[in-house]
């Protein structure tokens, strides 16, 4: 390594390397590409995702045991190699991989950097290049290890925890069926709903968004292993990639494995990104439904005296350094900002990905950051929403329904009985006069039966259903 280069950063999920003597008593298992790359790249401080790193450790073990079989690669280095990308694989060398996420577009530093790794784990016997990666090009095995970060993430980690929170969501709506209270509509007075339909429709938004996600997936899994340089398999035999791929399936889950596949079009699998700006789409829109949960929680919660007080969430930490007392929706805020953070990601992975000139795309680690990035914040930020927050939710009945007898959009019952204009001079003068709507029906001559009739609460939140 060369005397200028930059010291490897910290991994950001607190995977070090290994303790080892300091100074130059440690000698780094990577080699002359790497130290070019972290002294051209001194730019963030933040390496690749270590999922990434991982998976490209997953595909050389898998292509080393594959060309094995096909007769290009001895058997006994072949399995050198694999146990070596092996160890990667399993994160015992994250500190082994300090290259900047912001670096050579197709991410050729950081597949040099696991081929010099693997190389130095097998004493130099196996050639970084010539062996480790026989039959592949940074440009095929960097956006697959990519896609197979980002699908492991999101089959593993983001669903399960979106089905987490849907049923969370869903169990408050249980809880909330007969919970009578105002809706809001313009952030104005609107007809009785019950907390249960709101929270229901929360619960839907969040298994609607993971539908999407899960949508996308399949055409993440299609990596564009094979291609080599351009698309066109130069230099690699024409079963290896097939056999990669059934060696990554098999050690994987099996909703990962399921979805691992050949693309369609080589030519369009290396050219472009398409699959991560789906998948990435459809993170935003997890994101957006997050935040309007989420806002509504904060309103609802707002108070407890001068605000609508309709809920009550956990309370989990002091509020304010200087108000005694004081308690806010921490968990809601912090998910808010997650959703923020997610939705910025997807710009830069929108305009990354338009940057595929001809057979490459040329910011492949920049949406590789942005798209793991946003799979991993959503999924932690959606398991602490339903444990830390949603399943800790009460509701204040008696607010709730001192509410919805305010609003005078419950008038919108008596349309069928006296007709719109009529109601909406009810309305009027109740507004202006401060009595509550009933006296005032009553004063206009709205028969008291037919009255009581059509102002029941709980038939207006039922609307046209049978449960009400």
């Amino acid at each position: 390594m060369s005397s200028s280069a930059a010291p490897p950063p910290s991994s950001p999920d607190g995977a070090d390397r290994p303790s080892e003597p300091a100074g130059d008593e440690r000698r780094p298992l990577w080699g002359a590409e790497t130290s070019k790359a972290v002294e051209n790249f001194a730019i963030s401080g933040e390496p690749i995702p270590r999922r990434v790193v991982h998976w490209l450790g997953r595909i050389k073990a898998a292509a080393a045991l594959v060309n094995a079989d096909l007769g290009l690669l001895d058997d006994d280095l072949a399995a050198r190699i694999a146990a070596a990308a092996d160890d990667v694989a399993a994160g015992r060398h994250d500190g082994e991989f300090p290259v900047d996420v912001f670096q050579t577009g197709s991410g050729t530093s950081s597949n040099m950097n696991a081929n010099e790794v693997i190389s130095a784990l097998t004493d130099g016997d196996a050639h970084p290049n010539d062996h480790v990666n026989l039959g592949q090009s940074s440009n095929d095995v960097f956006p697959s290890a990519v896609h197979l970060a980002a699908l492991e993430a999101a089959h593993d980690d983001l669903l399960p925890a979106t089905a987490t929170l849907a049923a969370s969501l869903r169990g408050r709506a249980d809880a909330f069926a007969h919970v009578v209270k105002a809706a809001r509509t313009h952030l104005m007075d609107a007809v009785p709903v019950t907390l249960g339909d709101e929270f229901g429709g929360y619960a839907q938004q969040v298994r609607s968004a993971g539908e999407q996600i899960a949508a996308t997936l399949p055409m993440v899994g299609q990596i564009p292993l094979g291609g080599t340089a351009t698309g066109s398999g130069l230099n690699t035999h024409p079963d290896f990639a097939a056999g990669v791929r059934a060696r990554l399936a098999a050690g994987s889950s099996d909703a990962v494995g399921a979805d691992i596949a050949a693309p369609p079009d080589r030519f369009a699998a290396q050219g472009a990104r398409d699959g991560l700006v789906a998948l990435s789409g459809s993170l935003t829109v997890l994101a957006v439904a997050l935040t309007k949960i989420c806002n509504d929680l904060r309103w609802m919660a707002s108070g407890p005296r001068a605000g609508l007080g309709e809920i009550t969430l956990p309370a989990l930490q002091k509020g304010s350094s200087i108000m005694p007392g004081k308690v806010n929706p921490v968990i809601p805020e912090a998910v808010v900002q997650v959703a923020a953070q997610v939705i910025g990601n997807h710009g830069a992975v929108t305009a990354g990905a338009m940057q595929g000139n001809f057979e490459l795309n040329v910011t492949i680690p920049l949406l590789a950051r942005n798209v793991i990035s946003s799979i991993e914040l959503l999924a932690s930020a959606s398991e602490v929403l339903a444990i830390s927050c949603v399943d800790g939710i009460e509701a204040d009945e008696e607010r709730c329904e001192e509410l919805a007898e305010l609003t005078l959009a419950t008038a919108t019952a008596l349309n069928p009985a006296i007709g719109y204009d009529a109601a909406t001079e009810i309305v009027h003068e109740a507004h202006a006069s401060g009595r509550p709507l009933r006296d005032v029906a009553r004063d206009h001559g709205v028969d008291a039966e037919a009255l009581d009739d059509a102002l029941d609460l709980r038939r207006i939140a039922a609307g046209n259903r049978d449960d009400g």
